[in-house]
């Protein structure tokens, strides 16, 4: 099965409009939907923005069930390499508000009992989306020090979730996947004034291309 973890309901609602509902129960406050979409059985949890909130979402979906976790949504675009509305897929990410280097050295967003700040995310062959790395915080800003930490991190693209879940999965042993589709570019004006013009726009290219992420899903089912 597969479990996806979603922060907002504008996020859900893209899924939810192929999917067909089985059933909705609410568990530690958050709304959980069960069914099938695009031929796969589907359980999606709609976790709230943040990563504790997401940490919890991904640890909701695993006990009910899911073998697979995909996270999918918004994100901030850091570079060049992003576009307004343009797809990617998550090859690694970090969580760059994690510092205990004072303590363990190593670099910025090192996990206590990790060796590399960075996490690997699968991908399936089939999904052929150009591959970004993913910072992951709980700040929305426009800060030019966090832009300059991000991008010494070697991050393209931000967000407030994924790298949790990626965290969660992975002592879970369970693969997870993210896709993201840009609404705000930095350096490009203010990036609330860009989000909230640009979400429905990166919404619905994702959405045209939740079928393609779910087939090749379904080829390593």
């Amino acid at each position: 099965m597969i479990g996806c973890v979603i922060a907002m309901d504008s996020e859900a609602e893209i899924l939810l409009d192929d999917m067909e509902i089985k059933g909705i129960q609410t568990t530690l406050g958050k709304t959980v939907y069960s069914g099938t979409a695009f031929g796969q059985e589907v359980l999606l949890v709609v976790c709230g923005v943040g990563k504790v909130n997401a940490a919890a979402g991904a640890a909701l979906a695993i006990t009910k069930g899911a073998d697979l976790v995909l996270n999918f949504g918004v994100a901030g675009g850091l570079n060049a390499s992003t576009e307004i509305a343009g797809i990617y897929v998550v090859e690694k990410a970090v969580q760059y508000d994690f510092d205990i280097t004072q303590i363990d050295g190593g670099e910025i967003g090192t996990l206590n009992g990790e060796t590399e700040n960075f996490l690997p995310l699968f991908i399936p062959k089939g999904l052929d989306f150009p591959r970004r790395a993913l910072g992951t915080g709980d700040r929305f800003n426009d800060s030019v020090t966090d832009h300059h930490l991000l991008s010494k991190l070697g991050c393209d693209i931000r967000e407030m979730e994924g790298c949790a879940i990626v965290q969660v999965c992975k002592y879970a042993g369970v693969p997870c996947m993210s896709v993201k589709a840009v609404s705000d570019v930095y350096g490009s004006g203010s990036t609330t004034e860009q989000f909230r013009k640009n979400l429905k726009l990166a919404l619905l290219n994702l959405k045209a291309h939740l079928g393609e992420i779910f087939h090749a899903i379904g080829e390593i089912q």
